[in-house]
């Protein structure tokens, strides 16, 4: 059985929801998952794939939630050499800061020897209202 972390950076708990929403669909593809919404690095299974969704907040930053987590990654630089990610990244592109937390994780792993196994969605929310449907999409495309 394949292994799934789903790990969400949020503020107003919308990537929560698509994190949700991914996990009922991973399993009824025969994934296990475990859900992270305060993320800590000690409690994530090294052995699975690390699914982001985070959204971008204030001037690109990342939200309070995943700000703590992004530090024990960069403070464990060697401790990421086994670990498969993908990313959904959610923001608004009216603004110039569209889905800059999600680009700027993407960065942080790679930079930290993590392999990105899947591709990085982003989703505009002024495009789309219920972000839950271009995450299904992207998932089914990808994890299928």
């Amino acid at each position: 059985m394949k292994n799934a972390s789903i790990i969400t950076g949020s503020t107003l708990g919308g990537a929560e929801y698509v994190g949700d929403h991914l996990a009922d669909l991973l399993e009824e593809m025969e994934f296990t998952t475990d859900i992270h919404n305060q993320p800590n690095l000690d409690e994530i299974d090294s052995n699975s794939l690390w699914l982001f969704i985070v959204s971008t907040h204030g001037a690109g930053d990342y939200p309070d939630n995943i700000k703590p987590f992004i530090e024990q990654l960069q403070n464990n630089p060697n401790a990421l050499s086994t670990i498969d990610f993908a990313i959904v990244a959610i923001g608004d592109s009216s603004y110039d800061t569209f889905c800059a937390a999600g680009k700027s994780l993407q960065s942080t792993l790679i930079k930290l020897g993590a392999t990105e196994k899947y591709p990085l969605l982003e989703i505009d929310v002024t495009q789309n209202s219920i972000p839950e449907e271009p995450a299904e999409l992207w998932l089914k495309q990808h994890f299928c």
